[in-house]
């Protein structure tokens, strides 16, 4: 599962900076969260543009609207995410990738730890979208937790290498090996 993540836009980190400033026009540009987000909050995803040949980034709201509750839908299992037909339409035409400088995770004692690329500060996750009442939503897939993430939890986000953000965006028949493929080892820091 993926309840939380960080996006810091330290002025080191170049492409998380160059992200933010494309988005400087966009009408939801003052909603837009960084440092540790939340379900429901606004933030950067890069989706195709109309030509389908580069990754643009947009501003997104975290989770689907739920039908049954007043709760909101933030994953959707890797696993099943062709069957489910909330997300069926979306793994096949709007996918995107959601930057990131580390996910979060508690174990069954409620301590939390921050997860990381081991040679970079920047981790991108494999999410879909779809549009709601006119506002673009998005949801981040979860897979079983390889070895660096499961001593504290049974799922993580699908994490994609960064040779995978545009097989993911672009590459449809890239999707199914990385929905079932190997995932990076992160690094775990206890915060």
């Amino acid at each position: 599962m993926c309840g939380r993540y960080t996006l810091f836009t330290d002025m080191e980190l170049k492409e998380i900076d160059d992200i933010i400033n494309q988005l400087a026009n966009d009408p939801n540009f003052g909603r837009m969260k960084t440092g540790e987000v939340f379900p429901t909050e606004v933030v950067p995803v890069l989706t195709p543009n109309m030509n389908r040949n580069r990754a643009v980034p947009h501003l997104f709201t975290w989770g689907f609207p739920s039908f049954h509750s007043k709760k909101v839908i933030i994953n959707a299992r890797a696993e099943t995410v062709h069957e489910k037909p909330m997300f069926r339409a979306s793994v096949e035409r709007r996918r995107c990738v959601v930057p990131s400088t580390g996910f979060y995770e508690w174990d069954c004692r409620k301590k939390k730890f921050l997860y990381n690329m081991p040679d970079s500060p920047l981790l991108y996750m494999a999410g879909i979208y779809n549009q709601f009442e006119g506002e673009n939503r998005f949801v981040i897939l979860t897979t079983d937790s390889n070895p660096s993430v499961s001593d504290v939890h049974e799922r993580m986000p699908l994490v994609l290498d960064r040779e995978q953000v545009e097989e993911w965006l672009f590459d449809d028949r890239a999707v199914d090996e990385i929905l079932g493929g190997e995932h990076p080892l992160l690094v775990k820091k206890a915060v």
